[in-house]
């Protein structure tokens, strides 16, 4: 292949949401795409969903194939990275491998002690995902925009180098080349301790009363969204980053312990140490990069009162479109009980007010 090229024939092991995903959009590319999954049920519906063609043979034990394909994709858990790389390297899948875990460096210690050509394998991390799983939930839009982190070892040929990054360029993501080590470290602080946080709050609503459920908003929706992600997949996940994760962990309880107790004193001189965590709070989301990287941009937001019907979003996003306005982002806080909600739209703020005319002359409730 030449440089960075796309790979032209590729081999997913594993057809859940990243696995299947990856084929989606390689077949989007023009890509001769084989699928294989010890899940049957899992493998038959990515076939449906035009994701590929099975693996003649099924089972990757017993795959057969005519060449090598140019790349064999890993979609498979952290656990189970190196005895499927070694099988698949036996076998002779491909001429360069990688994988989608989002731990990277127990994978390749494991991959290196069972003695696996590290020459041919790059450890790949697509950082894209949702709280769904399974080939049902994949998309091939999925990586669009996103970081894709490759951490070769120093073994790692050039071209493996070149086939794996051209395989996330392929699916839309950048490639950011990162050590192994420092990945984990750094996915620890920003994706699988804020899972563990996550399900701790969400927890806590196991024991709730129906007042207390009927009173719950966005608030609580956003903080606990990722806690519906399928446990077996994260503790295979926290597992393999255990050190890290639990020395973000350990921080976060010493800040709410040390929360707890000034909220039990109840002075102001207490109170006044809570607003420093609330105000920290503050400047560590705003260093979160925007969608388009770098600080994130002030928006101004526009409330529109909609009714629960077929069309009135695509209707909204319409007049946006007819008054010259992007919408940045969009959320949505429904009314239990009422089949209405509140849309929240994003927007840079010179255009706020021209598409709050837009949608009130449309009939729309636009509050302020």
């Amino acid at each position: 292949m030449d440089e960075d090229a796309a790979p032209r024939r590729i081999i997913v092991v594993g057809t859940g949401l990243i696995g299947t995903s990856i084929a989606l959009a390689m077949r989007e590319r023009g890509a001769e795409v084989l699928l294989t999954d010890r899940d049957a049920a899992a493998l038959r519906l990515a076939v449906e969903l035009g994701a590929g063609d099975a693996l003649p043979g099924g089972a990757l034990s017993d795959g057969v194939h005519a060449e090598p394909a140019d790349l064999a994709v890993l979609a498979v858990p952290p656990a189970a990275v190196a005895v499927t790389l070694l099988d698949a390297q036996k076998r002779g899948l491909a001429t360069a491998y990688t994988d989608v875990a989002s731990v990277k460096a127990l994978p390749l210690q494991q991959a290196a002690d069972l003695g696996c050509d590290l020459t041919a394998f790059v450890a790949g991390h697509p950082l894209a995902g949702s709280e769904r799983s399974g080939p049902s939930a994949a998309r091939a839009d999925l990586f669009l925009g996103r970081p894709w982190a490759l951490c070769a070892t120093p073994d790692a040929a050039p071209e493996t180098v070149a086939a794996v990054r051209g395989l996330a360029r392929a699916c839309g993501a950048m490639p950011v080349e990162v050590d192994a080590a420092e990945h984990d470290r750094a996915v620890a602080l920003v994706s699988h301790a804020p899972h563990v946080v996550s399900a701790a709050v969400a927890a806590r609503l196991t024991g709730a009363d129906d007042v207390a459920l009927g009173l719950s908003g966005q608030g609580v929706r956003d903080v606990t969204r990722i806690a519906a992600s399928d446990p077996r997949l994260w503790i295979g996940i926290l597992s393999a980053n255990s050190a890290p994760v639990a020395e973000v962990l350990e921080a976060v309880a010493t800040d709410l312990a040390v929360a707890a107790s000034l909220l039990r004193d109840g002075s102001d001189d207490a109170a006044q140490h809570v607003a420093d965590l609330l105000l920290r709070g503050n400047a560590g989301r705003s260093r979160i990069p925007g969608k388009h990287g770098g600080d994130q941009p002030a928006y101004a937001t526009v409330q529109v009162v909609i009714p629960d019907r077929p069309g009135e979003l695509a209707m909204i996003f319409q007049a946006a479109g007819i008054a010259g306005v992007n919408i940045e982002d969009v959320t949505i806080e429904h009314s239990p009980g009422r089949p209405l909600g509140v849309l929240e739209l994003a927007v840079v703020p010179e255009a706020a007010e021209r598409l709050a005319a837009e949608l009130r002359a449309r009939g729309w409730s636009v509050p302020g």
